[in-house]
């Protein structure tokens, strides 16, 4: 199967200024909508909720969740599931993925994803809530990896964590691969150590995007913020995946809305779509040779 290559949409005028050519030319063959973004009555606007429309019509829609926080506790998810269950009436997905890690508490609102230790508690928790998730969707449902860590366990777990919470439902991993290079750069790991921690036979869906350097004292942190360009080695585990992960159906490249500025950025947002189909298109060639 030749991966599709696609976007992750974004409300913002930006965003569709700079896809808006890609879509004209039909080359995005598939979009992911983060639609818990849209609830609690956000106005959309029309270019997302006409392209929602005919790529749920063709089977080209895929769902990626945000704020589900699967391994929070004592947190009630009931009405996040309900939105759920209306949002797959109104779209067709073809499959929907969540977060690893947890993002809220009772007393702690938001933030961005982070890392649980793996203990039979927290296992539990997250087969609990992910079945929960699974069946409200009704379709095949995944986790993306994170790019947070707070020490060297947690990158080694991530990968074995996803694959046990995955199998209860066998489920999918999204394998973000701009988060692995977060992981690669903050933790001194080589590509193959880093794609070895985690379950490929289980990856269904591909992300990349880019980030940002934050630095602390001697410290340099890359962070996955999706408001710059793709580096060269994100371009470079992509050729790595494609070769290692056999059941890929997509691959979406990521940029926050409010950051296509300019118009060499939103050039180069194209240019880095391109190269992920160059990239795609010469492995598949390869592969069938």
């Amino acid at each position: 199967m030749t991966p599709q290559i696609g976007l992750s949409l974004m409300p913002q005028p930006d965003f569709w200024q700079a896809a808006q050519p890609l879509f004209d030319a039909s080359e995005v063959e598939v979009v992911e909508w983060s639609f818990d973004m849209g609830w609690g009555g956000v106005s959309l606007p029309d270019p997302l909720c006409s392209v929602l429309r005919q790529f749920s019509q063709r089977n080209g829609l895929l769902g990626h969740g945000v704020s589900y926080s699967l391994l929070s506790a004592q947190l009630d998810r009931r009405h996040w599931l309900a939105c759920l269950q209306a949002e797959c009436r109104d779209y067709s997905y073809r499959h929907i993925s969540e977060h690893f890690g947890w993002m809220a508490t009772r007393n702690f609102a938001r933030s961005a994803p982070l890392p649980m230790p793996m203990l039979p508690e927290t296992l539990k928790l997250g087969c609990d809530r992910i079945q929960q998730f699974a069946e409200i969707a009704q379709v095949p449902v995944g986790l993306e990896n994170l790019a947070f860590a707070f020490g060297l366990q947690d990158v080694r777990q991530q990968g074995e964590f996803l694959d046990q919470l995955l199998e209860s439902v066998d489920g999918f991993l999204l394998l973000d691969l701009h988060n692995l290079y977060c992981q690669m750069h903050n933790f001194q790991l080589s590509a193959t150590e880093i794609l070895n921690l985690y379950p490929l036979a289980r990856v269904r869906e591909l992300h990349l995007s880019g980030g940002s350097w934050s630095h602390h004292g001697t410290a340099t942190i890359r962070r996955d913020t999706h408001d710059q360009a793709v580096p060269e080695l994100v371009f470079e585990l992509l050729k790595l995946a494609l070769q290692r992960c056999s059941s890929v159906e997509a691959i979406i490249l990521e940029r926050m809305g409010n950051t296509l500025n300019s118009e060499q950025e939103q050039i180069q947002f194209r240019q880095d779509f391109t190269h992920i189909r160059q990239i795609t298109d010469r492995f598949t060639i390869e592969a069938r040779t």
